[in-house]
Order: C-alpha cells, then structure tokens, then sequence
C-alpha cells in the first residue's frame, strides 16, 4: 500500500480507523481525569496530558485501555508554545486530528495581592492564560470542521474572594478568549466554550482543609453539597457531544448555585 508522504494527508488516513479522538489537558488528576475517562467511554480515543507526574497519566491511560478504550500519555508544559506544539503533534500522530480539545490544565496558588509577590502571579497567568492561549492557538490549527474546544474557568470570579486576585485575573481572561475565539472560528461549525465549576471535591481542594471548614463550604450552594469531577465530566460529555451543537460561545457554570 502506498503511502502520501503530505503529513497532513497521513493524519486524515490514519484518522478513518477511529471515528472520535479528543486531546485533556491536565488529565493525570482531579476533573481532568475525569473528563478523560468520561470522553473515553463515550467513544473517543483519548491523548492524556500531564505535566509533571507520568506514573498519574498512565494510571489514567491504563484504566482507558484496560476499559476497551484507546489512550496515551504526553507530557507537556502548557507554558510553553514548543511543548504545546509537540503535545498536539503526537496525539495526531497516535489519533489523526483531535475531533475535541478539553483544556483543564490549570494551577490555583493563592496570596494576597498586598503581597506584591510577582513571581507566582507571572506563574499563574503563564499557565492559566498563556497557557489556554497556546492550547487554543493549536486547536482552532487542527480540530477539524464540526470539531469541539472546551476550556475550564471558574466560578469564583463571581464571589472575588481575598487571596484569588491572580487566580481570577487568570480565568476572566480565559472567558475572554473564549468568546474571542468563537467568533474567529465563524464558518467552520466549531464550538468555544468554557465551564465554570464551583467547589468541587478533589484531593487538591480538600487538602488542608478540616471537617468543619468543607461542611461549612457545602452550604455555599442551594444544593449543600461539594461538586464531584463526575459532575463536572458530565458538562464537557453534554458539551463534546450531538446534544451539544448549539451551545456556543458561552460560560457554563456547574457550580450548584454557588454563584
């Protein structure tokens, strides 16, 4: 069998052995794990991003497989334009072209702004902003017409708490993007948009936190309980999937009523 040499044109062969690929960002723990899973039992075959912990990502890449799905592990710094570059190209080359690309990636260090300390905000809008604007650059280069981009914000930005300055800094500006982006994209039926959870119940939210504190947090919302990742993977299955067509250029805050 030959073989066009146009890497472009082996991607699209490549591409008609699986009907749906997706690209995670920050899918070795937490929501984006979730969303992995959740994206691989709906049918996609899933490029699972991390950063800095493998033994994490393949755990999830292993649980994927180990399920009947398809999944591999990348590693990537989302600061960073070369990697970000090199994190798509590997996932087309093991998938073809990401039919979806759900950023999650994202880090929450908290400090007062009082603090003057410039050094982990510039951390935090590196790999919050800087970084959606990276993955957003190569997905609206490579998902195809008819094709998916989810980004996650938060739904603190509603509550501006003291210490989140940096961090909401870092999300208003991703929902910024979003509408941006949709409107860039215009013409080629792919939908932007962005979900917003509230306080969801990872280990990295609860960490430091006692009993009392989290009881106190679940009240914080209408419904008084934390979110689940679960909750979280559903809006982006809703959002990745036929039913959501629609939805476009919007912020969907799955936060309980929190704000």
């Amino acid at each position: 069998m030959h073989f066009p040499n146009d890497q472009h044109n082996v991607f699209s062969i490549m591409k008609t052995s699986l009907t749906k690929t997706a690209v995670v960002t920050g899918a070795s723990g937490g929501i984006g794990r979730m969303v992995a899973k959740r994206l691989a039992s709906d049918g996609f075959a899933i490029t699972v991003h991390y950063s800095g912990n493998p033994a994490k990502a393949e755990a999830v890449v292993a649980e994927i497989n180990n399920a009947g799905g398809k999944a591999i592990a990348v590693q990537a710094d989302v600061a960073i334009a070369a990697d970000v570059e090199r994190l798509f190209k590997e996932s087309m080359e093991a998938f073809g072209g990401p039919d979806v690309v759900v950023h999650c990636a994202g880090i929450m260090p908290l400090f007062p702004i009082a603090s003057g300390d410039v050094a982990t905000f510039d951390k935090v809008i590196a790999t919050n902003l800087r970084g959606t604007f990276l993955v957003f650059a190569q997905a609206a280069q490579h998902v195809p017409d008819g094709g998916r981009i989810i980004a996650f914000s938060s739904s603190v930005i509603a509550k501006s708490f003291p210490t989140y300055g940096a961090y909401i800094a870092s999300k208003a500006g991703v929902e910024g993007m979003v509408h941006v982006l949709a409107n860039e994209l215009r013409g080629r039926n792919i939908t932007v948009n962005a979900v917003a959870p509230g306080q969801v119940r990872t280990d990295l939210f609860l960490k430091g936190k006692s009993d009392a504190l989290i009881d106190e947090l679940k009240k914080m919302n209408p419904l008084e309980r934390l979110g689940l990742p679960e909750d979280m993977a559903s809006v982006v299955s809703f959002l990745a999937g036929p039913d959501g067509g629609w939805i476009n250029a919007q912020v969907l805050r799955a936060n309980g009523g929190f704000a």
